[in-house]
């Protein structure tokens, strides 16, 4: 068929039309290459004037006692790591006999002080490692006392102990900080209120710069024996202690008066291990993804990936389940006033239930000290549960009775911070409102295994904590959240 000189002309048009077109897009795809391989003069000189700057006030940057960092670039990692997740359940507290349990906390801190050679780091709260910190003669003290002389002993065996703590502090009338420092450990007390308005709140261990300790733990007697605790502890995995020792830094470098958070920070506490990059590295001989996050915002110096955004992403790429125990669960702010709807979390597991019909279950602590305004959210995330269009929600409190520990202050709590999908683990150490994701710091580690170890006949991390999870919902502690009429209701002083 042969075209009219019109139809020839409209066909020429289209394809000078066509030419330009692939032209243009070529043009476009040069540039932003050249934009993207640009790195700006100003942001770069910008950096360097930072560093310069802290090299200068040795106060502020480099004055962590010995240490040398040497890492190599890449996100594969040789280290043949050994994973256990831990726990501390307390005093009078029984579960079934063979029931799921992972390795105490004590056995876990003194092994940690007995391989110790060189330097331990430790990021706090605060330090009450002795009944007399609080006025209080029990048994029950003895083995927070045990771990407080441990770091006495090893300090007398020229181990370095360095200890960053929030100031001010909780343990107004605890000494174990000053016991240390006479004995030669080097102490900070971070002024978190000053730098971002919050709190130091992390709660790690770094040893030799290979074995880690990460979970809900304070270095408290109770948490030893009074408080319910939930973490993990990683043997010889130098490629995460590096990492999480550059979390370290951020606190320890800020410790001193009148220090600023830096923006941006030097290049040398930037990461490439993230939620985007995580590390690959082998977990008790089975490949795994890891990466650490951190808050709040201001502490993530480049390539940290968010303590919340890894959150709220593992509940949104979740696709079966969502399993939370956490101390306090606030879609508001708690310590802000005015206080000020929160919703990032909550919008995220609804979200996840509604539209994907994912299982969420929520277990969160009910004790003395619990705001009675905590049930009115918790009904109402539990109003969503609709199990006639497949749409899952339960929530229940854990509540740990107080027997005769009445003599015990802020004891006798579910402290745990953690999260398991069909996908991941994550491990953390704060409480989920508002506060503790923008002005307060915080770390989580985040694990993925896709296979099971047929030799040890261990299965993957996130399926364990799925079945601790599962032994703390079924057991007689956790109360479903619409049997319990007020917060008194958690206060139970009997034997069940």
């Amino acid at each position: 068929m042969k075209l009219s000189v019109n139809n020839q002309k409209d066909v020429k048009t289209f394809q000078i039309l066509g030419a330009i077109l692939i032209l243009g897009l070529v043009v476009l795809a040069v540039y932003f290459m050249k934009v993207e391989s640009t790195v700006d003069p100003n942001r770069e000189k910008a950096v360097v004037n930072i560093y310069k700057e802290m090299k200068e006030k040795e106060e502020l940057y480099g004055d962590l006692p010995g240490t040398t960092i040497i890492e190599e670039d890449t996100n594969r990692s040789n280290d043949s790591c050994s994973f256990e997740l831990v726990e501390n359940v307390p005093y009078d507290l029984p579960f079934e006999i063979n029931s799921t349990a992972a390795k105490p906390l004590y056995k876990a801190w003194m092994r940690l002080l007995d391989i110790a050679q060189e330097k331990i780091y430790v990021a706090s709260y605060y330090w009450s490692l002795t009944g007399k910190d609080i006025n209080v003669n029990d048994s029950s003290s003895k083995q927070g006392e045990d771990i407080l002389k441990r770091f006495e002993t090893l300090l007398a065996e020229n181990v370095s102990v360095c200890v960053a703590a929030s100031v001010p502090t909780l343990a107004t009338n605890s000494t174990d900080l000053e016991i240390l420092e006479e004995k030669g450990a080097h102490v900070k007390k971070i002024d978190f209120g000053h730098l971002a308005g919050g709190v130091l709140h992390s709660k790690f261990w770094i040893v030799d710069m290979k074995h880690i300790y990460i979970g809900s733990a304070n270095m408290d007697w109770r948490s030893l024996s009074q408080v319910k605790e939930f973490g993990a502890v990683i043997y010889n995995c130098s490629c995460l202690a590096k990492d999480l020792w550059k979390t370290f830094s951020t606190y320890w470098d800020l410790g001193h008066p009148n220090a600023t958070i830096p923006f941006p920070w030097p290049l040398n506490y930037s990461t490439h291990i993230n939620k985007h990059q995580p590390l690959e590295v082998e977990f008790n001989g089975i490949l795994t993804k890891a990466y650490f996050s951190a808050s709040p915002p201001a502490f993530c110096p480049e390539g940290r990936t968010d303590d919340l955004f890894a959150i709220t992403s593992i509940i949104s790429e979740a696709q079966k389940f969502v399993y939370v125990s956490v101390m306090e669960y606030f879609p508001t702010s708690r310590f802000i006033h005015p206080e000020r709807y929160w919703p990032a979390i909550d919008d995220a597991l609804r979200r996840a239930a509604f539209e994907y019909r994912v299982q969420i279950r929520l277990l969160v602590s009910c004790w003395t000290h619990s705001d009675p305004a905590m049930l009115h959210y918790l009904r109402s995330l539990r109003a969503l549960n609709n199990p006639h269009v497949h749409i899952s929600v339960g929530v229940k409190l854990f509540i740990v009775p107080v027997m005769n520990h009445t003599n015990i202050p802020h004891g006798r709590v579910n402290h745990n911070k953690y999260m398991v999908t069909d996908k991941v683990a994550y491990i953390g150490t704060s409480n989920w409102s508002e506060d503790y994701f923008i002005n307060t710091a915080g770390v989580g580690l985040i694990i993925k295994q896709n296979s099971t170890n047929l030799q040890r006949r261990q299965l993957p991390i996130q399926e364990q904590l799925k079945h601790l999870f599962e032994r703390d919902w079924n057991s007689k502690y956790a109360v479903n959240v619409e049997d319990v009429q007020g917060q008194k209701d958690c206060n139970w002083r009997g034997r069940l």
